[in-house]
Order: structure tokens, then C-alpha cells, then sequence
């Protein structure tokens, strides 16, 4: 279970990122956090993945506060930022293989994992493109392919959906389902009540930082 209390993350002296924020996510939940930009989505994700340190209040997992959680040992996290991060002037095969030589892999078993995942996504005509070259849905689509190479338990998408096609949004909620695994959380963010309603079961809306209620949010 994710338990976020009192949240606050706070950016200058007169703006709140997030305020007062309050929430449990259950384990193997898909919650997606509703909201228009800079309503204070992105900045929780953020919080959660701990690329930003709250100003105030908490975020517990299991029980444990996050900073004493570490992702690499006790909880697989996966994380996809609005702007995907490669080595850019390196090609799809070499940054695949990149990250499975960080897990100390046997060169053969990677080989077979970067082989098996070309094969299973359709990758051959761009296997030796430098990332550079890619379109940014393509960058997406090559994010989540990075994850598949390791059993999630946690899974954080930000906003992506906005510079999405429909046939992108339809290749990238197949992967997100092939990722979401039976207790794999999933917290995504959007601006677009129907990409929530695709994929989560309970949404949580936000307004200037902080959590409303559906209506509140309807409201001008």
C-alpha cells in the first residue's frame, strides 16, 4: 500500500505545487490522477518516484517512509516521464542492452532478452536507429519496453497521452496492460477523463495543487 499524508511540496514562498494531499493506493490498484496541466499531477508523481523531496507531510510504502525505501532492492518501480530519457546519440539495441548490463546480466542472456523483445514488439526496422532519429511516440513506446525486461510492482506514468495519436494511445495502453501485472500498482496521470476510464478503476481529481472532488473539478 502507498499512503500519502499531509502532503505539501512547495516551489517559492507563494506557490504550492501540491497542498495538503491525502491518499491510500492499494496494492495492484490502477488510480489514475486526473487534472489539467500544472494542477499538481506531474509534481506528485515526482514526489513518488523521489525526484522531488516533499516540503512537508509524508508518502509511506507498506508502511515504510519513502526515503527508506529503496527501488532497487525493495520495490521494483518503473517510471515514465513526459520527456523519455535515452542515450540519444545511441541506437535502439544499444540502449536496451545498456540496461540490462546494469542488472550484471550474462552477455548471452541479454542477447536473448534485446533478440526475444525486437521480435515481440516489432522492432527490426528501427533496432539500429540512434534514438535521436526516433519520433517522440516511438521514444514512448520504447520506454515501456525498457520496463518489460523486469517484473514491476510499481508502475508511475505522467502525462504522456496529450502527444499521443489514437493509434499511439491504443499501442501504448496494450503495453501498459501487458506491464500491469495482477499486483502491479499503476498511478498514471492525465488530463483526459477518457484514457483514465481506459485503463484505472478510480480516478482523483486535482485543481491548483490539490485534491477536489468530481464536481469541484467540473466546476469553473
Amino acid at each position: 500500500m502507498i499512503s500519502i499524508k499531509n502532503l505539501y511540496l512547495k516551489y517559492t514562498r507563494e506557490y504550492f505545487a501540491l497542498f495538503d494531499i491525502n491518499m491510500e493506493i492499494e496494492n495492484g490498484e490502477a488510480v489514475a490522477l486526473v487534472g489539467e496541466e500544472d494542477s499538481g499531477k506531474t509534481s506528485l508523481l515526482r514526489v513518488i518516484a523521489k525526484l522531488e523531496k516533499p516540503t512537508k507531510g509524508g508518502i509511506y510504502i507498506e508502511n515504510r517512509p519513502l526515503k527508506k525505501v529503496n527501488f532497487k532492492n525493495d520495490i521494483s518501480a518503473g517510471y515514465i516521464p513526459a520527456t523519455p530519457v535515452f542515450f540519444e546519440k545511441k541506437t535502439v539495441y544499444e540502449n536496451l542492452k545498456y540496461i540490462l548490463a546494469t542488472r550484471k546480466l550474462p552477455a548471452k542472456e541479454i542477447e536473448n532478452k534485446i533478440n526475444e523483445a525486437i521480435i515481440e514488439y516489432s522492432l527490426e526496422k528501427i533496432r539500429d536507429e540512434k534514438i535521436c532519429n526516433l519520433s517522440i511516440e516511438e521514444k514512448y513506446v520504447l520506454s515501456f519496453i525498457r520496463l518489460s525486461f523486469r517484473q514491476l510492482d510499481l508502475l508511475i506514468v505522467d502525462n504522456i497521452f496529450d502527444k499521443l495519436s489514437d493509434v499511439y494511445v491504443e499501442i501504448i495502453m496494450d503495453l501498459i496492460k501487458k506491464l500491469k501485472e495482477k499486483e502491479t500498482t499503476l498511478i498514471l496521470a492525465t488530463t483526459n477523463e477518457k484514457i483514465a476510464n481506459m485503463i484505472c478503476k478510480r480516478k482523483i481529481y486535482f485543481k491548483h495543487g490539490s485534491i477536489v472532488t468530481p464536481e469541484e473539478f467540473l466546476a469553473q
